[in-house]
Formats: structure tokens, sequence, C-alpha cells
């Protein structure tokens, strides 16, 4: 019997850890570049003290990670608004060190040089800040992320892949820490940018409303199997006990 409330004390953790995802999604629905979170449980074993060593399943706590759908894409017209198509990142330089993001809202600083929309420097293939020409013409950028300015190439726009299953740190919304060192994406024909598009949220509302119901529900039911449990717990010690 008490095996049965410790199953359901970790069946409650682990809900517990699925709703704070839930929540963490639902506040980046409009988030751009937002990748959603989710969460992986094992079934742990464990053997009872008894003659037969019946095996007892428990939940673990769970294991973080990133939805790899891609957001719908939105045009924006903006020749500094860039979205990635298939499974890249850009890499910003942020006091945390570099960062990955599918949020291309760039700009430009009077210096020249392109940055993200909390200010931080975007980076090239080879991990340098990207360097613009201020007074030059509007930059026109290939799928490839090359820039070109005056009919010259200026730069190239790096895109970046990591394994996720490794490890990552949310940083600031859509930006990610990667537990694993970032590598450029080189020759990759299903990876590329689309100049004046951005990407939307990844997250789906309305599904994770619905597990939002199921996960509360679940809760719920668990949370009155404990209750029965503890008071037939409390049945059976005054049985024993020979109270009445």
């Amino acid at each position: 019997m008490q095996s049965g409330l410790y199953v359901s004390l970790s069946s409650q953790m682990a809900l517990e850890r699925r709703l704070t995802t839930i929540a963490d999604n639902m506040a980046n629905l409009n988030t751009v570049g937002f990748r959603s979170t989710e969460v992986k449980f094992d079934e742990v074993l464990s053997k009872t003290q008894n003659d037969i060593n019946a095996k007892i399943a428990f939940v673990n706590q769970g294991n973080d990670y990133l939805s790899t759908k891609n957001g719908e894409l939105a045009q924006t017209g903006n020749a500094l608004d860039f979205a990635i198509k298939g499974d890249a990142w850009f890499a910003i330089d942020t006091p945390a060190g570099q960062v990955l993001t599918r949020d291309g809202r760039f700009t430009m600083k009077e210096t020249g040089e392109l940055v993200s929309v909390r200010g931080y420097p975007v980076l090239d293939a080879g991990g340098a800040p990207i360097q613009l020409n201020r007074a030059g013409g509007v930059p026109a950028v290939g799928a490839d992320g090359k820039i070109i300015q005056d009919d010259r190439q200026v730069a190239t726009i790096g895109l970046f892949t990591a394994d996720i299953s490794k490890g990552f740190v949310r940083y600031e919304n859509s930006g990610v820490s990667m537990v694993d060192q970032p590598q450029p994406v080189v020759d990759n024909p299903e990876v590329s940018i689309m100049q004046g598009y951005l990407e939307n949220s990844n997250v789906n509302g309305i599904g994770e409303m619905t597990q939002l119901i199921q996960v509360n529900r679940a809760f719920e039911s668990i949370s009155s199997l404990m209750r029965d449990s503890e008071s037939s717990l409390s049945d059976a010690i005054k049985v024993l006990g020979g109270s009445s």
C-alpha cells in the first residue's frame, strides 16, 4: 500500500514538470522563433522487499527536449528580417557566450554591425560579428546566407547545428545555449535563409490547452487515489491495532 503512495507521488511530480513546460510554451505562443519544450518520461522499476520481489513502476522526473517542428513563416518585407528553412540556427554573441536562436529580427547599428533584436552581435560561420556598410545599399541576402551590398559580398550569415539531446539552457525567450558545441552548416541543400520573412513560434496553442486539461484531470485523479489509499491504510492500522 505504501508503494502505491510512492508511485502516485512520482506521477504527481512528473505531471508538475509537464505543467511547467506547458505554461512556458503558452507564455511564448507569440514569441518569434520560439521552439516549444517537451518532456520525456521514463519508467523506473524498483523491487519490493518481499519474497516474490515484485517490481514497482515509478515515473522519473523527466528530461526536457526541444520540438524540432518548424513554425509558420510570415512575410514582413523587411530587408533585415530572416527566417531559416530547415534544421539550423542563427548564432549571436551574448554576455552568456554564443547563443543559438531562430529569431531573425536583425537591425544595423550606426557602426554597421548587424545585431539581434536584443542588440547582440549576429555571427558569421566563423563565429565573428557581421559588419555591414552603413552607407552602402540595401543588403541582399541569398539562400546560402551571403550578404551582398553594392554588388559585392560583404559577409555571410552563419547557420549552425548542435545536438540538442546533450542538453540546453533557455536564454531570453527564443535563445538557446547548447551543451554540445555548435557546428557551422556547410553545403546543406536542406537548410537555407529567407530574407524578408520571420518564423513564428511553433507552439500549437490548441494542442497545449488540450494537454493542460489532460494534465489537470490526471493530477486530480491521482490526488483522489492517494486520498483513498491513505484512508485504506488508516483503516488497516486501526483494525490491526485493535481500535474500533
